[in-house]
């Protein structure tokens, strides 16, 4: 309990203490007590109504209908009126409070300091790309970065979600907001302040509330037409009826108006105005606990209601490190040859060839490079080229077309080829099989890979239809035609620059987080921070639950409010059954809104 909360606690035991008082006075003392003790409850809801009466929300309903009490000589039914909904206002306030404290904690991730390498301490905000910053035991990572020296266990829970410590070394990346549990380690930054993983989550996450579901629309714009018709209804109650039934009998003219103040008090939208935003406001917060950041209740929605998924496949589905998958030789030591001519390249594929030979790799006398073909090396005198088809024909009279990524060919012989794959994520096949469970029914690649790859990937994983070859316009015009004829809505999963536009034009699109462009994670609705497959799921699981609560709340509300307010039509339900259809309803609702 903060402050602001204390206070309101303070002002209600005051007020109830007060109340509890008048019931022992009668006359002009228990008038006084009674109003004293109903302005320290209800002061502000009164000022609040004053400043706002032109939109003539729940607390102008409360005001009216609490002062119209007053004048009938409900004292005790006004006081008891304004507490309850101080009450309930406090524990709205708490439950708000505590559904921020997880995304607020999000800031002490951010250090206030860095130390450089050479000792100096500086702002985070000061350090630029390719500086060196030292992190000792127990120091959180203040920018994303490359470990240069030094190993350690990292603690990325908070960050990521995942609960293991992982062995980081030097060569391997390392996300800001992380804590570095054993050594010292020497990062270099790879990305400024602005741009790193922390203040990415707190952009993502500050904006979130600013982006209504569906539902929430529809119950503010329902409540900006609602509250003048319940109070035009009150009047036609309170002044109609009398006038027909008996306009000369005071006692009428006085259980009418008492009804058309029930009225109010029963109609007040306050218990759907604040749990509907509430649910998805508590749901973004259990979502980044599980380590995904949605940008809104709208994404929260949209996942929930998720029957098919589209995936991008390298560095989604895939690790995006190459390996060798299969070799066609037509020469002897082949493989030997095709190593050492790659010895000096950096390329992918190269390093692939030259981990997948266990042999000695020699190097070669020369070598020449031909960029976007392949290379040329002397290796034992003889002259090997290794690189794409065109390249080999060239260099030999007996070229085979085959089924490979490169073609090799030693001293004017067609030698053979290679065929590489990527690396499928570990929890890939797991993860696709969580998304059965949660009730996806259609899954599908997009790949701009080759037919045999894709083919591939989509078989080991058990992924019911894939599409190879394209370009980021052909992934789109898919999916648009994915989308013309779904049943639920369509979830598209990358982490490309091209993938931005799909990212975008599906029902809802998940950046990975871990290596997604930064065109990926402005166009997605969400992001899954380490960029485990695994995470969505459960993801999945907490967006219906949020959703279903939502309806509950609906529901729930709607109908008592439906049934004291016939009830009170009748004269069968006063103002202590108003209350808690307004205010007691209103904390059910909030309890069940932070539910996990």
């Amino acid at each position: 309990m903060n402050k602001k909360h204390k206070k309101i606690l303070w002002r209600i035991i005051a007020s109830a203490v007060i109340f509890i008082l008048s019931f022992f006075f009668s006359g002009a003392a228990l008038l006084v007590l009674s109003l004293l003790a109903y302005l320290i409850a209800g002061y502000d809801v009164l000022l609040s109504a004053i400043k706002k009466i032109t939109t003539l929300d729940e607390k102008f309903l409360m005001s009216i209908a609490t002062i119209g009490a007053v004048i009938t000589g409900e004292l005790h039914e006004a006081v008891f009126v304004m507490l309850f909904y101080q009450t309930g206002e406090l524990f709205q306030k708490i439950a708000v409070s505590k559904s921020r404290k997880s995304i607020k904690s999000l800031m002490e991730l951010v250090p206030d300091t860095v130390t450089l390498d050479s000792g100096e301490v500086v702002s985070p905000d000061t350090v630029a790309v390719g500086d060196i910053i030292t992190v000792c035991a127990g120091g959180r990572i203040p920018l994303d970065g490359k470990i240069v020296k030094g190993s350690t266990e990292l603690d990325c829970s908070a960050v990521t979600g995942e609960s293991l410590p992982q062995t980081k070394t030097e060569g391997d990346s390392v996300l800001s907001g992380c804590v570095s549990l054993t050594g010292v380690i020497s990062v270099e930054v790879t990305s400024v302040f602005a741009e790193s993983t922390v203040s990415r989550i707190l952009e993502l996450t500050e904006n979130s509330a600013l982006a209504k579901a569906k539902t929430e629309s529809i119950i503010t714009r329902f409540a900006s037409f609602y509250t003048p018709f319940i109070v035009i209804s009150a009047l036609v109650l309170a002044l109609l009826f009398p006038l027909i039934i008996a306009p000369w009998d005071i006692s009428v003219w006085k259980d009418w108006v008492y009804r058309a103040l029930t009225l109010l008090v029963i109609s007040c939208p306050c218990a759907l105005v604040i749990s509907v935003p509430l649910s998805f406001f508590s749901g973004i917060g259990f979502l980044s606990k599980a380590g995904v950041l949605l940008k809104g209740g709208y994404a929260i929605e949209a996942l929930a209601k998720c029957d098919t998924v589209i995936f991008d496949k390298t560095g989604t589905l895939t690790e995006n490190t190459i390996t060798v998958s299969n070799i066609i030789s037509d020469y002897d030591n082949m493989l030997s040859y095709c190593a050492s001519a790659e010895y000096y390249s950096t390329h992918p594929l190269a390093r692939a060839i030259r981990e997948f030979y266990k042999g000695e790799i020699k190097k070669p006398e020369s070598t020449q490079e031909l960029a976007g073909r392949g290379v040329r090396a002397e290796v034992d005198s003889k002259t090997v080229v290794v690189g794409n088809a065109e390249l080999v024909r060239e260099s030999c009279t007996d070229f085979k077309a085959l089924d490979a990524d490169i073609y090799i060919s030693v001293d004017g012989k067609f030698a053979g080829g290679i065929c590489f794959l990527d690396k499928i994520k570990a929890d890939a096949r797991r993860s696709v099989s969580q998304l059965r469970k949660c009730g996806i029914k259609n899954t599908v690649i997009l790949s701009g890979d080759s037919e045999s790859k894709v083919s591939a990937v989509a078989e080991q994983l058990g992924i019911d239809k894939y599409y190879h070859s394209l370009l980021p316009q052909d992934k789109a015009e898919i999916a648009s035609e994915l989308l013309k004829n779904k049943k639920g809505t369509v979830c598209y999963l990358g982490d490309g620059i091209n993938d931005a536009p799909v990212l975008s034009l599906c029902d809802i699109g998940i950046a990975m987080g871990d290596i997604g462009s930064d065109a990926a994670k402005e166009a997605a609705d969400g992001v899954i921070i380490s960029g485990e497959l695994s995470r969505l799921a459960p993801a999945m699981e907490i967006c219906k639950k949020v959703s279903a609560r939502v309806w509950q709340n609906i529901v729930f509300v709607l109908f008592v409010k439906a049934l004291i307010l016939i009830l009170g039509a009748f004269g069968l339900a006063g103002m202590w059954a108003a209350v808690f259809a307004d205010v007691g309803v209103a904390v059910i609702a909030i309890i069940n809104s932070m539910r996990k």
